[in-house]
This record gives C-alpha cells, structure tokens and sequence, in this order.
C-alpha cells in the first residue's frame, strides 16, 4: 500500500467517525479566534476556553486589549504558561492590528507571520478557521501521526504539511487537520497506541507489531 492508497483510506475512516466537526477552540470573532490560537501554544485547548470564556465577554476587539495594557492582559491570561510573554505579544499584536488594519486581521500569510507571536501554524489556523480558506495547519500531533501513518518521513512540520497537502483533496483540508487532532486525542495517543493498536495504524499497515519511533518536529 503507497501513501496515496493509504491517505484514501484515512480520509474515509476519518469521515465515518466525524462526518461533522467543531472548532476546538471558542471564539467571537476573527480576532479572538487569532488571540485563542495564540494562548494555544504550549497549553490545552480546554485550558484555553477555561480562560477566555470570561475575557471575550468584555475584550473581544484589538482596541479593548490596547487599552488594557500588558500588566492587565496578563492578569487576565495568568492561568495559561508562558503568560508575560504571550500577554506582551498579545498587547503588541493588537497595537499594529489598529496602527496598520484599522483594527482588522489581515487576510494573508505574509500579514499575519510578521504579527508578534504568529507563526506559520497560527497564521494557517486563522485562515482557515477564520477565513474559510484551505489550509492545512500542522501541530506537533498532525505531525506525530502522519509519520505513524506514512504519509510523510516527518523530517520537520512544513515538509509534513506539503505531503499532506499533495495526499488529500484541497476541499478537505480545513476539516481534515480537525479530524487527525480529533483522532490522535481519542484514538492514536503517543502513549497509547504506538502506531500499532488503533483503526487507522492498523488498516495502514497490518503486519506492523513494534512501536514505530517518530521524529519530533
């Protein structure tokens, strides 16, 4: 089986255990969406909703944030790791959205990896989670797995996201990414499964009875 027959099988196993799919992490708008992934790093999604539930309340736009100040934003993020240096970003990031968007996210990549704390995966989840343009965002999970599934020789997480790009239909991606993270949470832990127990690692690749090691991204 090549991975282009191994990636039709992933898709259709993925589909029939998610026909449908909800954004992880809570949001108002474009702006919080970006400030939620942003949090994200290092940290859980639920600790992350934990958080912000009580912040998008008030402060939803990158005008409240301004105003705030950087002592008051890390007041508010205290509970999530890293916070000074995510709060810092958080406060830079919404002086130049005011400064240069007119308090808008920008709809590029380019815009958006040149905002502080917004990196390649950021900047792939906000425009596909919210712009609806296809992108596949790849975390260290997305990574994990799609060595264990052989679709990719996981050299680093760009090269893993042009394979996966090159596997699956464009149509999918903005689901799919969902999906595999979906997946790996439930089903294909890293101290679980081990490329070896679950549906996916097992229809993949029948014959495989040794954990398979992966390269961290």
């Amino acid at each position: 089986m090549n991975d282009v027959q191994r990636a039709k099988k992933i898709l259709k196993i993925l589909n029939k255990i998610y026909p449908k799919i909800e954004v992880p992490l809570k949001s108002r708008n474009v702006f919080t969406l970006l400030i939620s992934v942003l949090l994200s790093a290092q940290c859980t999604d639920r600790n992350v909703n934990n958080v912000t539930k009580n912040i998008y309340t008030k402060y939803f736009k990158p005008e409240h944030f301004k105003k705030l100040g950087q002592k008051k934003i890390e007041n508010l993020i205290k509970k999530i790791g890293i916070f000074r240096i995510k709060a810092k970003n958080i406060y830079n990031l919404s002086s130049i959205l005011i400064e240069k968007y007119n308090g808008r996210v920008p709809k590029t990549y380019e815009e958006l990896e040149i905002l502080p704390g917004v990196g390649h995966k950021t900047a792939s989840v906000v425009m596909s989670q919210g712009f609806g343009y296809p992108a596949f965002p790849v975390d260290t999970h997305i990574h994990r797995l799609a060595q264990r599934w052989g679709l990719t020789n996981g050299k680093n997480v760009l090269q893993t996201e042009e394979d996966l790009k090159r596997l699956f239909p464009k149509k999918s991606w903005n689901k799919l990414h969902l999906q595999i993270i979906y997946y790996g949470r439930e089903f294909c832990k890293a101290r679980d499964c081990y490329g070896i127990a679950c549906k996916i690692c097992t229809t993949c690749y029948p014959n495989r009875n040794k954990p398979i090691k992966v390269n961290k991204a």
